[in-house]
């Protein structure tokens, strides 16, 4: 009776070795093995890429979102004044500024005049939008007042405009140039309203990493946009800035309390919630897709295990009339199948952790040998496409490859142990 052996031990490894380093004369499958490990090594760094650049793609989507944005805006519900028109405007933002400063994790309240404008220098036109703000909160945008993208001085800010770089190359503006704003709802005389005509210079250039925000959007000192806006000793809305953006839904109900009545929330989620679940069921269809690539390429082992059966029938004869358990023989075909995964799903992580890591020089390599079409803000809306390596993502491509690999190898490893030597070596 055959003697058991205890589970992977150094015979059988030593045997699977041989095996998989034999050459096709000697009866190894060395091609088929080579491919079933190439075919590992890049759907495991395929995986990895794309995970890593969708994890980029949304951070920086949501980075310039939060970094240039609102995390939440307050604003009236529609009223009808005395001149019978309906308005939102807000007479107490101050008070309610502070009110909602007070609120557990808010870290800024800034009162905004918004409106529409034509802007305008010599023969270029473009339309605008214009945030009226203060100094102090222009100050505390993140994205915008960032000096490693900006140009100008933003403590001039009070002397003119802040505008963006895609406005400013579109109407070829320079720092200390003028702009022309043209308002349509200007000033009130007995013959109606006339449009209202300023020229403002041009103290401040921002980027903000959005081009649909930086090709539109004008900053104005917030009581230079009261008197241009008709909007003296009131306020549109209120900015606010808080902590921890991602729970910003609970503290909804805080926030409406401090605001007071006729308030109404719009937060960065209700302005760009479809567009992230877009992105979050893209991400789920991708992971999908890219673990069928490396199911695919998972089954290259099993190709090349029947074939390694097929040519060590003889050597399975032998090893099994020398004693040799019907365990240990699938034992021996197993770790030929899990080491053709592991060591392809190894170098599969190291290659994808590697592009990941360098992205963004690739792409601009890529980029600059295309002609530079390969990435278009105008159509992508941001300006780069970073790669954000997290260790989850490395984790479950990990796992994902492994697991594939071991489990398409036990079917060729058990048609292996059940081999009956007599018929192995019939014709032997």
């Amino acid at each position: 009776m055959a003697q058991q052996t205890a589970p992977f031990s150094r015979f059988e490894w030593t045997i699977a070795w041989r095996y998989l380093r034999a050459r096709r004369a000697d009866g190894g499958v060395s091609v088929m093995t080579w491919i079933s490990l190439v075919g590992i090594l890049l759907a495991v760094a395929a995986l990895i890429i794309t995970m890593a650049v969708r994890a980029g793609f949304r951070a920086e989507f949501v980075d310039t979102i939060l970094g240039s944005n609102a995390h939440v805006t307050v604003y009236n519900a529609l009223e009808v004044n005395e001149a019978g028109q309906t308005t939102r405007v807000m007479p107490d933002y101050a008070a309610r500024a502070e009110a909602i400063s007070k609120v557990d994790g808010v870290t800024r309240v800034a009162p905004l005049v918004r409106g529409n404008v034509m802007a305008n220098n010599i023969d270029e036109n473009t339309g605008a939008q214009v945030f009226g703000i203060s100094e102090e909160d222009f100050a505390g945008l993140p994205r915008i007042a960032n000096p490693s993208t900006a140009k100008g001085d933003i403590k001039r800010f009070n002397e003119g405009v802040a505008v963006g770089q895609e406005m400013a190359q579109t109407l070829n503006l320079s720092l200390g140039d003028t702009i022309k704003l043209i308002s349509p709802n200007g000033v009130k005389t007995a013959f109606g309203t006339s449009p209202r005509v300023n020229v403002y210079e041009v103290v401040y250039i921002f980027s903000a990493g959005r081009y649909d925000i930086d090709n539109v959007r004008i900053y104005m000192p917030f009581a230079e946009a009261q008197s241009f806006f008709n909007r003296e000793g009131v306020a549109d809305e209120l900015e606010v800035m808080v902590e921890d953006p991602e729970a910003i839904d609970d503290m909804s109900v805080e926030l409406l309390a401090a605001a007071g009545e006729r308030s109404l929330l719009w937060t960065w989620r209700d302005r760009s919630g479809g567009f992230l679940r877009a992105l979050a069921i893209e991400d789920t269809v991708m992971f999908v897709l890219m673990s069928v690539l490396v199911l695919i390429a998972s089954l290259n082992i099993v190709s090349g295990l029947v074939m390694l059966v097929k040519n060590k029938g003889r050597d399975i004869g032998i090893l099994r009339t020398m004693g040799l358990t019907e365990g240990s023989v699938m034992r021996v075909f197993f770790i030929c199948g899990a080491l053709v995964g592991v060591i392809g799903t190894i170098f599969g992580v190291i290659i994808g952790c590697l592009f990941a890591l360098y992205f963004d020089q690739i792409l601009a390599f890529v980029n600059g040998a295309s002609g530079g079409d390969v990435w278009d803000a105008s159509v992508r809306g941001i300006y780069k496409l970073p790669a954000k390596l997290m260790w989850q993502d490395v984790v479950k491509a990990v796992s994902l490859s492994l697991v594939l690999s071991c489990v398409v190898t036990i079917f060729p490893a058990r048609r292996a142990a059940r081999m009956n030597p007599v018929e192995a070596l019939r014709y032997e």
